[in-house]
């Protein structure tokens, strides 16, 4: 960004609140999921997966083993073709959280094709609900054995809708989350369907299973390298606490090492100030000098909600950025040869109406509506209607 332009991939990136180099964002927390049992209850449906596609395509395809791993943003879209296929499928009841599926232009117009039996299929409003049909399948076979022996009763998800769209404009959950990859084979060709789960809804399913979530240990769990001193129990040697440092006093009737700038003194000589904060213990449990003070583990902001401040900040980096705005007044198609015979006084019939709204685009991507106006001796355009977030992506395929 030497010249001060900024790609749309990262203005995408900001408004996702994902960390661009350090510019937004911060670290995830650590997130131990037993994704083994997630790969087992995988292997479990796979091949019901693979019935209902076959059934649906006429062909014969293959699956491996589905594997799934813990993963975050950046590391599912350096898996990801840049045009994909997304299907959002929430969970609505018995689970809460994000549920997306992804696949590639080429999976999702090979799927398109066999089951509508045409070839090279176009990604048209017909396709993507092909596409969302068969991503209720998968999901329905997926809650059909999550509601079963009584898992998670009432278990339901949203109707799926699919949006071809460039890779960072996929709303993936977020921090870290499970995705299982599913790898189909047709023809000796490969394709592969990935599913994302959020972090809470994965660790609901492990807990259905049967499965745990491992713990973090303190210093994972405190955001590490401060030893007993962020949520470690201290450990008591003789009456004197831990310090967690590698440093443990001896007791004795001689002076102590100084570890701090003064020495408060004892009867039989003089005990060690620890230099924190943090005052002798005797066995009697009595202090000595300074109350110990109340330590505490560090509590850590639910990633899942509230979101709301970091998108103000993040929206605020990109706020003297400049975006091309145009008013798109109609399109046609015309073969090479009309293009060719073209020339001064050609009329060319557009496939708006007269008088109808004019679409409003902002870096090639429609936002708005409106309606032509003068303005002195220019042309403007007044908005009309705003296109809310879905219509928007709608227009992208």
């Amino acid at each position: 960004m030497s010249d001060g332009a900024i790609s749309q991939d990262e203005i995408d990136a900001l408004l996702s609140g994902v960390d661009m180099g350090g510019i937004a964002g911060g670290s995830s927390p650590s997130l131990n999921i037993d994704t083994s049992v997630l790969e087992k209850f995988a292997d479990g449906i796979k091949d019901e997966l693979k019935s209902k596609l076959n059934s649906m395509t006429g062909s014969d395809f293959s699956v491996e083993t589905p594997s799934v791993e813990v993963i975050d943003r950046d590391q599912l879209l350096a898996k990801l073709p840049e045009m994909v296929v997304a299907v959002m499928a929430d969970f609505s009841t018995g689970l809460k959280g994000d549920h997306l599926f992804v696949l590639s232009t080429e999976f999702a117009q090979k799927l398109t094709g066999l089951i509508n039996k045409e070839e090279q299929a176009e990604l048209d409003d017909m396709a993507l609900s092909v596409i969302s049909e068969v991503v209720s399948n998968h999901s329905g076979s997926e809650i059909t054995e999550l509601s079963k022996e009584g898992k998670l009763p009432g278990l339901a998800a949203n109707p799926p809708e699919a949006v071809h769209v460039p890779k960072a404009m996929v709303r993936i959950p977020q921090g870290k989350f499970c995705l299982f990859t599913y790898t189909y084979s047709l023809d000796s060709q490969n394709y592969v369907l990935w599913e994302a789960v959020a972090s809470g809804v994965a660790e609901e399913m492990v807990k259905a299973l049967g499965g745990g979530v491992a713990e973090l240990d303190p210093v994972s769990a405190a955001g590490g390298g401060l030893g007993g001193f962020m949520g470690q129990p201290q450990q008591q040697m003789g009456g004197m606490p831990n310090m967690g440092m590698g440093m443990q006093p001896q007791m004795g009737m001689g002076a102590m090492p100084n570890m701090g700038m003064q020495q408060p003194q004892m009867g039989m000589g003089a005990m060690p100030n620890m230099g924190m904060g943090m005052q002798p213990q005797m066995p009697g449990g009595q202090i000595l000098g300074m109350n110990m003070p109340n330590v505490q583990s560090i509590q850590f902001p639910n990633l899942m909600g509230g979101s709301g401040s970091a998108e103000q900040g993040n929206i605020g980096l990109i706020m003297d950025v400049f975006m091309e705005m145009t008013v798109e007044l109609g399109r046609t198609k015309k073969q090479i040869k009309e293009i060719l015979g073209m020339g001064e006084g050609t009329i060319i019939e557009l496939d708006k109406l007269a008088g109808e709204p004019v679409d409003i685009l902002v870096n090639h991507k429609p936002i708005a509506k409106g309606e032509v106006v003068v303005i002195d001796e220019n042309f403007g355009v007044r908005v009309t209607e705003i296109l809310s977030p879905m219509e928007r992506v709608s227009d992208l395929h």
